[in-house]
């Protein structure tokens, strides 16, 4: 049903910049990953062995956000040059500038259609371009502080980003009014991001929280405390089961999104770690931070197939009522601490129910899979279910425990009053018969 849990593995690491690596992306056709540095360049690793790297200049300033389109066949960067740039992906590299902002730009981002661009920049505003025409259409202006990142919904209807007022706002496209704003930081907003499904928005700070929204309740439905700094970057895996973080404690962490805890630590920088991205197939993830370096890691514990599991209980038509919205785990920080060791593997193994049957098993993950693909009421993970399963399995055994004391006092009650009758039977006078 599941394949066991695989480590990742460092699969290859690209040097090329003269300075930290500030942000990184895969192109879709599997065959590239752009990444930008404080060095004012764009590198383009080609991903086939010893194939040629290509290096392309021309931003005057820090490159801070880089993109490939849907389709593969261009690249957007964003810089603190106050411009956006668009170019061609192959050795000839080509570009066409936008002067976007009035300060620097922070982050850069398409439309999953490929036809607009969102920007995102210290003058506080939140602008959108039309690709085809490279031409501005509408900005968002309700920031009070630099916005840090911009994204778009996957269906395009929303725009979520986040600053340094310490807030994440929502928008809508169509109206361009802001419909939500989240302010739950302690510290910047860095980063902001949606599942690949629409349904949550993720946000991570300086003060080394990420935190998950349902979109569907605008309610805080999960919230990590893994690192000791502040996160830089994150990703979503296709599947959205996991998630990958970057932060400035030097580690790259992996969050398994239906458990709802930490299950890797990666411990390949020296150095703040910037970015972080996942392929568009979810197989390959890749950071890049202080020490120029770009590593490209082989996911290998995304082997989970939910779908085969979701196919073998099609047939299930009363599935397990889900537990109110306030239950869902975990609502509390978790605290990790930082080690040594290169892929630190920090996942707890979660209880097995021994009485339990295999297909109520599988129907907690199926539940879990429910919460992160757009079924409204399935909104709990894993975590509460096997928690609320081992309970039930705690109470049981205690009943049982329980009732095998009362059945024993019950025999030796019931052994008591035979023994007592026996004894008054054998004590008592026999009756003479009466004389005729």
């Amino acid at each position: 049903m599941a394949s066991v849990l695989e480590d990742p593995t460092l699969e290859r690491h690209f040097k090329g910049h003269k300075d930290a690596v500030t942000c990184s992306d895969f192109n879709p056709n599997r065959k590239q990953l752009a990444s930008g540095s404080v060095d004012k360049s764009l590198m383009i690793w080609n991903l086939a062995p010893k194939a040629r790297a290509f290096r392309f200049v021309g931003h005057q300033d820090v490159i801070t956000g880089v993109q490939f389109s849907p389709s593969g066949n261009l690249v957007a960067t964003s810089s603190k040059d106050r411009t956006v740039r668009l170019w061609t992906p192959s050795m000839k590299g080509d570009s066409t500038v936008f002067k976007a902002h009035t300060a620097a730009v922070r982050s850069v981002a398409f439309s999953y259609d490929g036809q607009r661009l969102v920007t995102a920049s210290d003058d506080k505003s939140v602008k959108v371009w039309s690709t085809h025409r490279q031409s501005f259409m509408y900005s968002l202006n309700l920031h009070t502080n630099w916005v840090r990142c911009a994204r778009f919904s996957p269906d395009g209807r929303l725009i979520a980003s986040c600053g340094d007022d310490r807030s994440v706002r929502l928008w809508d496209t169509s109206t361009k009014h802001c419909i939500n704003c989240f302010t739950d930081y302690g510290g910047s907003a860095t980063f902001v991001d949606f599942n690949s499904s629409g349904t949550c928005i993720a946000s991570s700070g300086t003060d080394s929280s990420l935190k998950i929204w349902d979109l569907r309740t605008n309610k805080l439905i999960q919230h990590y405390q893994v690192h000791s700094s502040g996160i830089n970057s994150f990703s979503f895996h296709p599947s959205n089961n996991y998630l990958v973080t970057g932060s400035s404690d030097s580690t790259v962490k992996i969050l398994d999104l239906l458990e709802g805890h930490l299950i890797y630590t990666l411990h390949g920088h020296k150095g703040a770690v910037n970015t972080v991205t996942f392929s568009r197939a979810g197989d390959l993830f890749a950071s890049g931070g202080a020490d120029c370096q770009v590593l490209m890691w082989r996911t290998n514990f995304d082997t989970k197939s939910y779908q085969d599991i979701l196919q073998q209980h099609s047939r299930r038509s009363t599935p397990d009522p889900p537990p109110h919205l306030s239950d869902i785990h975990p609502k509390g920080p978790h605290l990790h601490h930082p080690q040594s060791t290169a892929i630190q593997r920090c996942w707890r193994k979660t209880k097995r129910l021994t009485f339990l049957s295999p297909l109520i098993v599988s129907v907690i993950n199926v539940n879990a899979f429910f919460f992160f693909n757009d079924l409204p009421h399935f909104t709990q993970t894993v975590s509460v279910l096997e928690e609320r399963l081992t309970l039930t399995e705690d109470k049981l055994k205690e009943c049982l425990l329980h009732q095998s004391h009362i059945l024993k006092d019950v025999q030796a009650s019931r052994g008591r009053r035979r023994r007592t009758a026996s004894e008054e039977t054998e004590g008592s006078p026999v009756n003479a018969p009466h004389p005729d």
